[in-house]
């Protein structure tokens, strides 16, 4: 069985890959049937995840992101982060696309990973994406 800190360094360097951008991410890390889901994507494998990993845009930049692992034991670890970064390309929504507006957002999330060994076989984020949205100023101000 895997250390807990060796859990507690793996889930870093996953959020590092997958939030980060730093680089791509290490299909080692993953089972082939690893199960992910966040707010901006879902998977079940580890072939559709890295898939979705690397469909990442360029929207953002200068990206900055503190890590902390809460908890590690057993086959579970638990870490919460923040990231900065700034919009600096354009942002495909739903509506279409945002153009860029130089703002430098955060976002705060936690990361649950559940491990088969050395690999992490699920794994789910949380946060709120419409904090990025408000931070960029794009909602509507309330009337009253």
């Amino acid at each position: 069985m895997t250390s807990n800190a060796a859990r507690a360094d793996i889930l870093v360097r996953a959020l590092r890959a997958g939030i980060g951008n730093d680089g791509k991410p290490d299909a080692d890390l993953y089972t082939e049937d690893v199960r992910a889901w966040t707010p901006a994507l879902a998977a079940t494998s580890r072939d559709e995840l890295l898939a979705e990993l690397d469909r990442r845009d360029d929207a953002f930049s200068e990206i900055d992101l503190d890590v902390v692992p809460l908890d590690v034991g057993g086959d579970f670890a638990c870490a919460e982060w923040t990231v900065t970064m700034i919009h600096s390309g354009p942002l495909p929504v739903a509506a279409g696309v945002i153009e860029p507006t130089g703002v430098r957002v955060t976002v705060h999330g936690a990361t649950v990973a559940e491990f088969r060994g050395e690999q992490i076989c699920s794994l789910r984020q949380y946060w709120d994406e419409l904090a990025v949205i408000e931070q960029l100023g794009l909602l509507s101000p309330d009337p009253e």
